[in-house]
């Protein structure tokens, strides 16, 4: 599906406050991934306000958009909820990004979410990634299954990964790395730099198929490869008529 953004140029002024979302994979309630992405948030416009900066922050819970998303693995329609958090991300400074830890792996619906998202949606933009499980044997999940996936989505994830276990939330490293996260995030969110790469390099940037503004209705569908590549099969060759 293509969705926002659209390739045209944006602006923002220096005075706009910065727009940070928090999309949060949190199945309960309460729900410990949302604690440690509320408090990641927290920190992230405490030190803005500190430097003078104004953060508004969005909050996506993605247990309320979980029919919305298992409907759009399977269409190209998106649901109205949906369809906000894709405006909101869209127009995002800055992202936390947070999931529960399931069978050793990051949340389905977590992930599902981020499969339905236009490939181009967070180019560049910096993201907080964060995780909790019951235990910390699961610690390496946020560097080794999250980080890749939003290189693949050219985000841009900020040094300091986020990870908590039942033991971790009384512990005061757990807060000292929530500070160094969000100082990180904030540094790069305050430099502009996802907005200044969509207004002066977006099109360079952009996939060739299935969100390049238009360009992928170019592609010949009528080909043998093609058909091939859909189940067809091959129309006889003269040799055989």
């Amino acid at each position: 599906m293509t969705t926002e953004p659209t390739g045209e140029p944006t602006s923002q002024s220096e005075d706009a406050p910065l727009a940070l979302v928090v999309v949060s994979a949190g199945a309960g309630d309460p729900s410990s991934t949302r604690l440690l992405s509320e408090q990641a948030a927290g920190r992230v416009a405490a030190i803005a306000a500190e430097r003078g900066q104004q953060v508004d922050t969005t909050v996506i819970d993605l247990r309320e958009l979980a029919t919305e998303i298992a409907s759009a693995l399977t269409s190209p329609l998106l649901g109205p909820r949906l369809g906000s958090a894709v405006a909101a991300l869209s127009k995002a400074d800055g992202i936390i990004a947070s999931t529960p830890v399931y069978k050793a792996g990051a949340s389905g619906l977590f992930t599902s979410f981020w499969h339905v998202l236009d490939d181009d949606l967070v180019i560049g933009k910096p993201v907080i990634l964060a995780a909790t499980a019951g235990t910390a044997r699961h610690a390496l999940v946020v560097d080794e299954q999250l980080r890749p996936l939003f290189a693949y989505l050219r985000a841009l994830p900020v040094p300091t990964s986020l990870f908590a276990a039942s033991e971790d939330w009384n512990d005061a490293a757990l807060g000292a790395r929530v500070d160094r996260a969000a100082l990180e995030l904030v540094l790069l969110m305050a430099s502009g730099f996802a907005r200044q790469l969509k207004e002066e390099g977006w099109r360079s940037y952009q996939h060739q198929f299935g969100s390049a503004g238009g360009t992928e209705y170019e592609v010949d569908l009528d080909s043998d490869l093609m058909r091939l590549a859909a189940g067809g099969a091959l129309p006889p060759r003269a040799s055989d008529r």
